[in-house]
């Protein structure tokens, strides 16, 4: 495995952590050689150090995604026994020479390769060009053509591409280089076992599928809200912003899992298909469809967005983004799909909620039905994994009184809770060759044609007119007015995570 950017925060904080639990799983390969691939002045020795120390500062930490109690050293000397450190320039042929050199000698790992750039987006497509003129993804194929001597995987992070134009031309750059088939276009929320069993709940649970349609669901929200501001990714978000960085990849990837017809099997090619349908049949989005907010200051000494660190002081960056949608085609007619994602919300919250539409209430005449709660199914993502139901029942009691009642399965009640950060998964399904949950080419050119018209708009925007919302708050009110036009409201999350 190539790091790209080996020196990086998504190295230190999720890429090698990932590894860690893979090995401690016993999932790692048994002949594993790690190479990190960085401008910074490191060796081999130095890198290791450095890893270690951030993998240090996570133990006994709850809040930390790695969940990781204590190091194990034989573990630790597993992964990282057979490392090798690389100082170059991204942009420098001899950095590819050396490596080339350095895989040709790891006879071990009989020629497999993974390529990971966890790097700035501007060097996606350099770096990719550099390793196919140093001839770094070539597979050498059977007789039959069927399967390769050894492969060659590449994977890219987000945010690929700024929008339709640049999503298209760096899949014709990448594409005049490696094959579809080597490509990993990375989303690391599709390692979390909830997103993963959307599918199980929809495809193997007869209860669902016949409910799973216009007929019967009023709309769906999705809600991916994080307590947290931009900390010390000042730079980068001031070029991205937040519908940039979640929505064509993170919230679109949630909606295509609720979404997507019943594929033919659970291979990449069938679940692939389904999803680039719902992308394909998504309406453009109209501007005014579409809300955006920056967070200003909060209680307590917080800072506003354009207090932070490497932001403009008069900064028109997005820091939450409210969309309504529209899918065309038989089974979502009419149904709007509403998504937010936002920074310093009042709570740190991933969830889908489908609302039903209500029974008829004729029996119960003397009921104010206009009170009653809706019925949602909930599929929380983090940060407790799990599925909830809210219906009604009858309070006891001599009146025929409802009330609203939940049933909820979380994952940590039934099943041993393993550290995971989401990308174990995806990394494991790289060395495999899975690429169920990576995006192909064009679903990626669908999403940003999705979102393309508002981002032109919001381009031509003052800066004035981002609404402003306060730290620690829901979000601009601004927002709940794409939903009040259609007669519908936000869920509500109270502390427990529970709707009310």
């Amino acid at each position: 495995m190539v790091i790209f950017g080996a020196g990086g925060d998504l190295t230190k904080r999720l890429l090698v952590p990932a590894l860690y639990n893979l090995a401690t799983t016993g999932l790692l390969p048994e002949h594993f050689e790690l190479i990190g691939v960085d401008l910074a002045d490191l060796d081999a020795g130095k890198w290791r150090d450095s890893l270690l120390e951030m993998m240090q500062s996570f133990v006994g930490k709850a809040a930390s995604e790695s969940r990781i109690d204590k190091i194990d050293e034989a573990t630790w000397k597993r992964l990282t026994g057979r490392l090798s450190y690389i100082k170059g320039d991204f942009g420098d042929d001899g950095l590819y020479n050396e490596l080339k050199r350095q895989l040709d000698q790891k006879t071990g790992t009989g020629g497999n390769c993974l390529f990971y750039l966890a790097i700035a987006d501007r060097f996606f497509g350099p770096v990719v060009q550099n390793l196919g003129k140093a001839g770094l993804f070539e597979e050498n194929w059977d007789q039959d053509g069927k399967k390769p001597e050894h492969w060659r995987h590449v994977v890219i992070e987000k945010p690929f591409g700024h929008d339709e134009e640049s999503a298209k031309a760096l899949n014709a750059a990448i594409l005049r280089c490696a094959q579809e088939h080597q490509i990993y276009r990375i989303d690391h929320f599709l390692g979390k076992e909830t997103v993963q069993n959307i599918m199980a709940l929809r495809f193997a649970n007869g209860m669902f599928e016949p409910l799973w349609n216009r007929d019967r669901i009023d709309h769906v929200q999705i809600t991916v809200a994080e307590t947290v501001g931009v900390e010390s990714r000042g730079r980068f978000y001031e070029k991205t912003g937040a519908l940039r960085d979640m929505v064509p990849n993170h919230v679109f990837q949630l909606l295509a899992m609720v979404a997507m017809e019943p594929p033919a099997g659970f291979d990449a090619k069938a679940v692939r298909s389904r999803k680039s349908d719902v992308f394909a049949a998504m309406r453009t989005v109209a501007p005014e469809d579409a809300v955006r907010g920056q967070y200003g200051p909060g209680p307590n000494g917080v800072a506003g967005y354009r207090q932070e660190k490497d932001v403009a002081p008069d900064s028109g960056t997005e820091t939450y983004v409210a969309m309504r949608l529209a899918i065309d085609n038989w089974r979502w007619a009419g149904v709007p799909f509403y998504v937010r994602t936002g920074k310093h919300m009042s709570r740190r919250v991933s969830e889908i909620a489908i609302r039903f539409k209500p029974a008829p209430y004729a029996p119960f005449e003397d009921t104010d039905v206009a009170a009653l709660a809706p019925n949602w199914l909930l599929l929380q993502i983090q940060p407790d994994e799990g599925i909830a139901l809210q219906f009604e029942v009858k309070r006891p009691g001599p009146a025929v009184d409802l009330a609203a009642v939940r049933m909820a399965f979380k994952y940590a009640d039934w099943f041993p809770k393993e550290p995971n950060i989401g990308y174990e998964t995806l990394i494991y399904d790289v060395m495999t060759g899975d690429q169920t949950l990576f995006n192909r080419a064009d679903m990626v050119e669908e999403t940003w044609r999705v979102v393309g018209k508002v981002l032109e708009n919001w381009s031509q925007e003052k800066p004035d007119n981002v609404l402003n919302y306060a730290s620690g708050s829901d979000g601009p009110t601004s927002a709940d007015d794409l939903l009040t036009r259609q007669g519908h409201a936000w869920r509500a999350v109270a502390d427990d995570g529970h709707a009310h």
